[in-house]
């Protein structure tokens, strides 16, 4: 599970047994990288919060396979293999196109973007980079770049708070020795026009 103590669901009281009834998934089960969270509950809130409204929200206008895509990448560049796993196997449920999602596998892996992505999503993948591995090196000329590209502000910004939750993500799984032990692999909180609805499907 992890290098810390958690709180399973079967012990679960209070705060917390509240909240893991909204974020668990089949047969009660809470991912590990939620479960966590369960000796401050209060950071799980936090965390749900913050993950459903910059993945899983309606009123994103890119597409959500884009989004998961620019995750699977964040989390190959922290070497976050936990996270990998989960949003590739959520980004392959969304794509429904195994040859598609071999291809962004492969070109993420081989580090040749440019194979499978190109203008505004290419721009958005370099941007994802830079942010995670040289953040104090970006300008307002980046930003400036991706608008160039065809991207609105708002999906600049789309962009740069997925990136930066799966920065924060991979370091607490990462920094706590998380693994994928009991998870079931790809579940999400799927209904994404209710930011409230946390249950993962």
């Amino acid at each position: 599970m992890s290098w810390i103590n958690e709180i399973s669901f079967e012990n679960a009281t209070g705060q917390l047994k509240r909240i893991y009834d909204r974020v668990k998934g089949p047969n009660n089960n809470i991912d590990n990288v939620l479960s966590i969270h369960s000796l401050r509950p209060h950071t799980l809130v936090g965390h749900m919060g913050l993950y459903k409204n910059v993945l899983h929200n309606s009123n994103n206008t890119l597409p959500k396979w884009y989004l998961e895509t620019l995750g699977v990448y964040v989390s190959h560049l922290n070497q976050c293999d936990y996270c990998v796993e989960h949003h590739a196997a959520g980004l392959k449920r969304l794509l429904a196109d195994d040859t598609k999602f071999d291809q962004i596998v492969t070109c993420i892996q081989n580090d040749k973007l440019d194979t499978v992505f190109s203008d505004q999503y290419l721009e958005g993948m370099g941007y994802a980079k830079k942010l995670t591995l040289s953040h104090n090196t970006i300008t307002k000329s980046d930003i400036k770049n991706l608008k160039k590209h065809n991207l609105t502000d708002g999906e600049v910004l789309e962009i740069n708070q997925v990136v930066s939750y799966f920065n924060y993500v991979n370091r607490t799984v990462v920094g706590l020795g998380v693994n994928t032990h009991g998870d079931i692999i790809g579940l999400s909180p799927n209904n994404s026009n209710d930011p409230d609805s946390w249950g993962h499907s």
